[in-house]
């Protein structure tokens, strides 16, 4: 396995397939940011078939929060669109379980959870651009301190597909202004991981009234010379869930990604 320790104790992997792997055998149960440079991560919803078209026409009415890499067959563990090899049922260090909308478990595999009728939806993730933006220079706090990126319930409304309806999530970074006005640039060219932000400075104006208290993840300082710069995040679907109280559904725990075999070089748009 070639693998190396990161200075926050995570061990970096050369592919994206050395990932899944050391997540399928427990030896990496934490966040996955950074753990393989250059490969594309996901978010994950996994609901019954019942709900599956329409949660299809969710993402597609709602590209920004919940961008679509790849979607299962009924009761299919297998992406191969995304990776040789993947079994969502066991290559994710933690999941959460819902039942009627409320979450009721978090588990490290879903062996005994698995049904014939489930529908796994991959989400693109902000953890590919992040690539990009350190590349550059930018500086993105929730990395250099270890932590898990903050995210945030907003006020912005998704737009509705038969159940399905609720906030949009966002996810922050803080940003000295000029490098926020990079990061624009940049991210701009990912519009299949979130794309451009959606929002930059005064949190209040969509709804989150302390930056210092997220709804999910870990919060990070904001610095007197930095503002606040919030993207649309695929936690989303969880303040879906919790708003349609489906029976049964399950998703990631947030921060804790499928890493695929997808490059995040394949995103970009040039």
């Amino acid at each position: 396995m070639n693998a190396v320790a990161t200075q926050q104790g995570n061990r970096i992997y050369a592919t994206g397939r050395e990932a899944r792997l050391a997540v399928r055998r427990g030896e990496h149960r934490g966040p996955t940011a950074g753990i393989a440079p250059g490969y594309v991560q996901g978010n994950l919803a996994i609901l019954p078939k019942a709900l599956a078209d329409d949660f299809f026409r969710f993402c597609h009415y709602n590209p920004k929060p919940c961008p679509l890499l790849a979607a299962s067959e009924p009761g299919d563990p297998r992406l191969p669109a995304l990776g040789e090899g993947i079994d969502i049922r066991t290559d994710i260090p933690l999941y959460r379980v819902w039942r009627n909308g409320e979450l009721v478990a978090e588990v490290p595999d879903l062996k005994a959870l698995w049904r014939d009728d489930l529908v796994a939806f991959v989400i693109g993730c902000s953890f590919s651009f992040e690539e990009a933006l350190i590349e550059d220079g930018i500086e993105l706090r929730h990395i250099s301190c270890g932590t898990n990126v903050p995210m945030y319930r907003t006020n912005i409304p998704t737009t509705p597909a038969g159940p399905f309806h609720g906030p949009v999530v966002v996810s922050m970074r803080p940003l000295k202004p000029a490098d926020a006005i990079r990061a624009v640039q940049i991210t701009s060219r990912f519009p299949s991981v979130h794309g451009a932000p959606l929002h930059l400075a005064k949190p209040e104006v969509i709804g989150i009234k302390d930056v210092m208290k997220p709804d999910y993840g870990d919060a990070v300082e904001v610095k007197a010379d930095e503002i606040p710069v919030f993207w649309a995040c695929g936690v989303t679907p969880q303040s879906v869930i919790a708003a349609v109280r489906p029976e049964f559904s399950i998703t990631h725990a947030p921060g804790y990604m499928l890493v695929t075999d997808l490059k995040n070089s394949r995103l970009a748009i040039l």
